[in-house]
């Protein structure tokens, strides 16, 4: 079976080798989540990809106060999934569905220093 690289035509006629490179789908959906903390959900994604998520320095940092109230576990708890999405309330509090996939919740320092 062909690999997804050799389908996109990145192997030349040559035969020249490449490496091969993280492809992430371009649709990702949550599908489960559960409460497996104190501000800690364990995120399932539709490609089986599991993530355990400390949701506790994003929401005790906020400074918006609409954003900190959810930061109450029982509060927290409060989520649910819809349309591939994990959100709080009515869309009072979501993330992009890649940065919960990568994990990557929190502003990066770096990345914030340099903008």
């Amino acid at each position: 079976m062909p690999k997804l690289y050799e389908y996109f035509g990145l192997i030349s006629a040559a035969g020249a080798h490449h490496e091969e490179i993280e492809v992430i789908p371009s649709v990702i959906n949550v599908v489960a989540a559960e409460v497996v903390g104190e501000l800690k959900l364990r995120v399932q994604f539709d490609d089986g990809t599991e993530q355990t998520i400390d949701f506790k320095t994003f929401l005790s940092t906020a400074l918006h106060p609409d954003i900190r109230a959810w930061s109450f576990p029982e509060r927290c708890a409060e989520y649910r999934i819809e349309h591939g999405e994990l959100v709080w309330g009515d869309y009072e509090l979501c993330f992009p569905v890649m940065d919960l996939y990568r994990n990557r919740i929190t502003p990066d320092p770096a990345l914030e220093a340099a903008a």
